[in-house]
C-alpha cells in the first residue's frame, strides 16, 4: 500500500504539526497532545470535546471551528486518548457554560473519557457526555460492548456544534446530541482492508469480486455469511 509516511513512529506528531501549521485557527498544545480552537476558550458557550484513536481523519481535529467542536483529543493510531489529555483540552476549553463530550462507544474511549469526566466534576467544571452508538452491525445487549460510535458522530457534532454557537445551555445542547444519537443508524462496507503503518499489512484480505458487510472502522470482521460476492 502506496502511503505518504515519513516514519510510522511519528506520523502523528507530523500530522498534526501539519494541521496546525495550514489551519491559524486551530492551536495544538503539547505535553499532553490535544487541539482547540486558537479563540478558546469563547464565553458564554457551551464548549464541545470529542476525540478518538488517530487514523480516521478528518475526525476529530478536522472539526473544529466555530459551529462545530472546540477542542478534539487525538490518541495514537487506533488507540485511545488518555484521561490527561481530555482533562486538559477541556480545561482549556470552558468558557462557563460547561463541557459536553461526545464519546464513541468503544471500550477505551468509555473508560477514558469517564475517567476525564470525574477529575473535571472535582475541580468544578460543569460537564455531561453523549455516547455514540449508531452502528447496527453489532448487537446492544448487556452481554457485549454494545454497537459502536462510527457516521453518526459527524452529524452529531456539526449539530449540536450549531446549538452550542446559537447559545443553547449544556442540558439542551446533551439532550439534542442523544436524541441525533437514538435517531441515527449507521452500517459499514468495506471493499478492502485499512493497513495500520506500524503493521505494515492490511488487516484483512478479500478477493477482487469481494466486499465485507458490516465491518468496523479498525477492521474489525463483519457480519453473517463470508465475504459477499459482486455479481
Amino acid at each position: 500500500m502506496k502511503k505518504l509516511i515519513n516514519d510510522v513512529q511519528d506520523v502523528l506528531d507530523e500530522q498534526l504539526a501539519g494541521l496546525a501549521k495550514a489551519h491559524p485557527s486551530l492551536t495544538l498544545h503539547q505535553d499532553p497532545v490535544y487541539v482547540t480552537r486558537a479563540d478558546a476558550p469563547v464565553a458564554g458557550k457551551v464548549a464541545l470535546l470529542s476525540g478518538g484513536g488517530s487514523g480516521h481523519e478528518p475526525m476529530h481535529c478536522g472539526y473544529i471551528g466555530q459551529g462545530m467542536l472546540s477542542g478534539a483529543c487525538p490518541g495514537e493510531i487506533f488507540t485511545s486518548p488518555t484521561p490527561d489529555k481530555i482533562f486538559e483540552c477541556a480545561m482549556q476549553v470552558d468558557g462557563g457554560e460547561g463541557v459536553l463530550l461526545i464519546i464513541k462507544n468503544y471500550t477505551g474511549d468509555i473508560l477514558n473519557f469517564e475517567t476525564a469526566t470525574e477529575l473535571l466534576h472535582d475541580s468544578g467544571v460543569k460537564v455531561t457526555t453523549v455516547v455514540i452508538d449508531d452502528d447496527v452491525a453489532v448487537k446492544d445487549s448487556l452481554y457485549t460492548a454494545g454497537r459502536r460510535g462510527v457516521a453518526n458522530t459527524v452529524l452529531i457534532e456539526k449539530l449540536v456544534g450549531a446549538a452550542a454557537e446559537r447559545g443553547d445551555s449544556l442540558d439542551a445542547c446533551a439532550e439534542l446530541g442523544r436524541k441525533l444519537n437514538n435517531q441515527g443508524h449507521s452500517i459499514g462496507i468495506a471493499l478492502g482492508a485499512c493497513t495500520v503503518p506500524a503493521a505494515g499489512k492490511p488487516s484483512f484480505t478479500l478477493a477482487d469480486n469481494e466486499m465485507e458487510f458490516g465491518v468496523g472502522i479498525h477492521g474489525e470482521p463483519g457480519i453473517g455469511p463470508p465475504p459477499l460476492l459482486f455479481p
